[in-house]
């Protein structure tokens, strides 16, 4: 099974198992990393906000325009942020690293 690694806000680094075909927020609540997902994923809010590694940020599909528009609501928002509702987890990404945010804000759409 693939795996995947979660950098929590206090440097912590947690190896996890990455199920093919669930997004990193999921991923995050099936393992108890603290990601909250305000909008459960419905790509309404920022809170599920991510910082991926750079190493890593050039194989993910790109941003759709809604998420963009999304993550300019992001705390720290970062060159490599994502919401991790929208990182899907597949083959490709089999170790992958992301990094919490110090903090989330929750302002939401609509």
């Amino acid at each position: 099974m693939p795996s995947m690694v979660f950098i929590e806000r206090d440097g912590t680094r947690r190896v996890v198992d990455a199920p093919l075909g669930l997004s990193v927020l999921e991923i995050a609540h099936k393992h108890g990393i603290d990601i909250e997902g305000a909008c459960e994923g419905s790509l309404a809010c920022s809170t599920c906000h991510v910082i991926v590694d750079p190493e890593w940020y050039p194989k993910l599909a790109e941003a759709s325009e809604d998420e963009e528009d999304m993550l300019d609501l992001a705390f720290g928002l970062q060159k490599t942020s994502r919401l991790g509702c929208q990182i899907v987890m597949d083959e490709t990404l089999d170790g992958l690293v992301v990094r919490l945010p110090a903090g989330v804000c929750n302002a939401q759409n609509g």
